[in-house]
């Protein structure tokens, strides 16, 4: 029995060294397996960012080491963060490729690209605005409190306590990343300055029991059970925030608004990508890193005129149809987007029947696109209001996706800043984009993806993820859902933008165009609301090259599915394709196109 007892624990502690042996080899070297690699390489960046980790939801609360922190900005942290990155590309190199099989070319390829294009805009990691009126910290902080941080229990209410502490580090990391991107001579809007100078002022105008974060916090804790936690522990946790918001967070927007009332008296102007130092390098890199594509911003441009006049062609003929012959597109838009029978009212009670009928739209067509699916996600999709604190400056929609432990769902959030900007016509095809089959059914699917590589579920690709939202507008009206001609101009209008973006983006940050030439050129095209226009080109401004990625990926996508039906024939079968675009999480656009390329093959076999 002794000698049995000595070789077990012989043989465990010997089990124990090894795996000992293997973390170390797996954290500190290369890994042996290029599965182990990837989820090293996942891991290690997941712990850098807390937020993400509170966002995701991935581990059980025993294991929330992390709620009570927020991520670090700082410069010597982006600048670690990029030589990890590019340390990972060299190992990533240094395994055999050749000896993968379709899937795991898949996952290796996907990686390589993003973490290449990464490497390659390490000479503008400063280019980049994160104080802007559209996604800057100074909004979208709260907003990650507010809308992600979750509270169930007394620790998780000291948590949030504990982050609202942290503030003055985070903004004090943005002041010196603002003052380090200034010395380089890079400097944002003339507008955007504005802007954001407003969006903290308000923030820190109210008092603090007021501030949008303290009441948050007050309605989190009246939802725990007494059993749970008592009427003293919630005030004392409620006291502990108030003494936050007043002695931390609005100290915090203090030292940002101090610094950007100097930069009102600094800059004077609005210019694009091309007044920065490498400017024009910068903007071709954002243009291929943005559209995932080799294309060139003279590329683009040609691309969006082409494109304008389409659209603008089968816009005319709905237009016409409806007796409007004279004036611009854009005109002509908006005088049927001004009849009063296509605005909803700018009250509290407009604006819940807007909400309500974009949720119908949604259910709507959640029963009736079996036809073109088989895979489906399985969490639900929640239509919500843009929190008014950020509406002002916020676009018109947008979506946030679901937690990984089903606790909250995908959330369609609308802007009710004015109803009335957004015609009835309009709606459907902008639920269509944000919703169901658009953004929610992409990155749901891909974040209940089985068998794949953790960071294939969570991959960004924009031209990929906008590309498939707009490739789902036009589905959607293929399927018979635009009911009408005035939904179909509707879809149109949207599609409009997007090509418009194409000549604006590139117009702004490669022909030098000002921000009042790219608004005219939008007013005189889209039909959009003049706030809508100026909030857009805005957006341009602060983000260079995001925007195109939405038109140059549905037409790939189209380009695609016209290929292989062309090729495939009677053995086409469009929820066939769908599951192949879908089921594989983001690409890049160069890799999606060998994947259907690859599909089109084994169809023809018979393998597929």
């Amino acid at each position: 029995m002794k000698n049995t007892l000595k070789w077990l624990l012989t043989v465990t502690m010997a089990l124990l060294l090894l795996a000992v042996l293997l973390v170390t080899h797996t954290s500190y070297f290369k890994p042996l397996r290029l599965d182990w690699f990837y989820m090293r390489t996942f891991a290690l960046f997941a712990l850098e960012s807390p937020e993400m980790l509170s966002s995701m939801r991935l581990l059980p609360p025993m294991l929330d080491f992390y709620g009570s922190r927020l991520d670090d900005v700082s410069v010597d942290h982006d600048a670690k963060m990029m030589r990890r990155m590019k340390e990972d590309l060299v190992t990533l190199d240094s395994y055999d490729r050749a000896g993968l099989d379709r899937d795991g070319k898949l996952s290796y390829d996907t990686l390589h690209y993003y973490m290449r294009i990464q490497a390659e805009g390490e000479p503008y990691l400063y280019h980049a605005l994160p104080l802007n009126q559209m996604a800057g910290m100074q909004v979208t902080l709260p907003e990650f409190m507010v809308q992600v941080h979750q509270i169930g229990t007394r620790g998780e209410g000291e948590d949030y306590v504990a982050r609202l502490e942290l503030f003055p580090r985070k903004f004090a990391q943005l002041l010196d990343k603002a003052k380090y991107s200034e010395a380089k001579g890079i400097y944002p809007p003339r507008f955007m300055v504005d802007k954001v100078l407003k969006q903290m002022s308000d923030f820190v105008a109210v008092p603090p029991q007021q501030n949008t974060l303290y009441v948050n916090m007050r309605e989190k804790l009246a939802r725990i059970p007494a059993s749970a936690m008592d009427d003293a522990s919630r005030q004392k946790v409620l006291a502990r925030t108030a003494d936050a918001l007043a002695n931390r967070v609005y100290p915090a927007y203090g030292s940002l608004i101090a610094h950007f009332r100097e930069l009102q008296g600094k800059v004077k102007e609005s210019q694009g990508a091309w007044s920065m130092p490498d400017g024009d390098a910068y903007y071709a890199w954002a243009v291929r890193m943005h559209t995932t594509t080799r294309m060139t911003p003279q590329q683009i441009h040609a691309l969006g005129l082409s494109e304008v006049a389409r659209v603008g062609a089968e816009m005319d003929v709905i237009l016409r149809q409806q007796g409007l012959t004279e004036g611009s597109i854009g005109k002509r838009v908006q005088q049927l987007a001004s009849n009063p029978e296509q605005k909803y009212p700018s009250t509290e009670e407009g604006k819940k029947a807007m909400l309500t009928q974009y949720q119908a739209i949604l259910d709507e067509i959640n029963e009736g696109v079996d036809s073109a699916f088989e895979i489906r996600p399985k969490l639900g999709v929640e239509v919500r209001q843009v929190p008014p604190e950020s509406q002002d400056a916020a676009p018109g929609a947008y979506y946030m996706p679901g937690a990984f432990d089903g606790s909250r769902p995908g959330i369609f959030y609308a802007n009710m800043r004015a109803p009335g900007e957004t015609p009835k016509f309009a709606m459907r095809t902008l639920a269509y984009h944000e919703g169901i089959p658009g953004h929610h059914f992409q990155i749901q699917i891909a974040q209940e993806l089985q068998g794949v590589p953790f960071f294939r579920k969570v991959i960004p690709f924009t031209a990929y993820q906008e590309g498939w939202a707009l490739y789902a507008e036009r589905l959607a009206s293929e399927l018979g859902f635009q009911k009408t001609p005035m939904d179909n101009l509707g879809r149109l209008r949207d599609e409009m933008l997007r090509a418009t973006r194409l000549v604006v983006d590139s117009g702004i940050h490669y022909k030098h165009w000002t921000r009042e030439q790219a608004i005219a050129y939008m007013m005189d095209n889209t039909g959009m609301a003049e706030g809508d226009v100026i909030a857009e080109v805005e957006r341009y401004f602060v983000d260079p090259g995001q925007a195109l990625a939405y038109k140059v990926g549905m037409l790939k996508i189209l380009a695609l599915r016209e290929q292989a039906r062309e090729e495939l024939g009677v053995k086409f079968d469009l929820k066939q394709f769908h599951n192949e675009v879908l089921s594989h999480g983001a690409l890049p656009l160069t890799v999606l196109e060998r994947l259907i390329n690859e599909w089109i093959a084994l169809k023809k076999r018979g393998d597929a």
